[in-house]
Parts: structure tokens; C-alpha cells; sequence
């Protein structure tokens, strides 16, 4: 390799690499963390807020004794959950609006995600 080639090359791997860094999809962003607990057949907090464009974590804790899903058509999720346990949903950057969910074992047990 010539001493301009290499020289070249050092000076353009390090670019080259920033620009990738830059040029990272959406999902590369830290998500938020966010949890909502099942207890007696209801959501606490049965609101839950997160920012807009940002991947969500949202834990879900189920302190029943019966198993439960947590499950949303708006957010396209759904997930069992069994009893004395916790998942973990991961939910893609959102647009703000409010999306709704709820326990598929128990339809009255309902909650929303409110994105802003």
C-alpha cells in the first residue's frame, strides 16, 4: 500500500465509522422504562405516559394468583404473564396518542398508554 493510500485510509476509516455511528436506526435509542403491576384484576396505574419516537420497556408485574395477559391491538402486543411473576413487553417508537390495553383473562381489567 502507498504512504498516500494509507494515509487516506486513516483519515478516512475514522469518518467513515462516525458516519455509521450517526446514520443508526431508531431502535438503537435507549428505551424508556416503564411498569405496571397486576393486582386484585387491575392495572396500577391503570395510566401510563411515555415520550413520543422512543422504544418503550415496559414491565409488567402480575402479583395475582391466577396468570394473566397483558395484551393491546393498538400497540400490537400481547404477553402472559403467569401468576407471582413479570414480563418484559418491548413496544417500537410510538407516535403520540393513547393506546389502550388490558388482561385477555379478565377484559374489565383496562389501562392506557398515553404517548406525548
Amino acid at each position: 500500500m502507498s504512504m498516500k493510500l494509507a494515509r487516506i485510509a486513516r483519515i478516512a476509516l475514522p469518518l467513515l465509522l462516525l458516519a455509521g455511528l450517526l446514520a443508526a436506526p431508531a431502535s438503537a435509542q435507549t428505551p424508556v422504562n416503564l411498569t405496571v403491576t397486576v393486582k386484585d384484576h387491575k392495572f396500577q396505574p391503570a395510566e401510563l405516559a411515555a415520550p413520543a419516537n422512543v422504544p418503550i420497556m415496559l414491565r409488567v408485574k402480575n402479583l395475582d394468583a391466577k396468570p394473566m395477559e397483558f395484551e393491546s391491538v393498538s400497540l400490537r402486543v400481547e404477553k402472559v404473564v403467569t401468576p407471582n411473576s413479570e414480563g418484559i413487553i418491548r413496544i417500537r417508537p410510538l407516535a403520540p396518542g393513547r393506546y389502550t390495553f388490558f388482561d385477555d383473562f379478565n377484559p374489565d381489567t383496562t389501562g392506557v398508554l398515553v404517548v406525548k
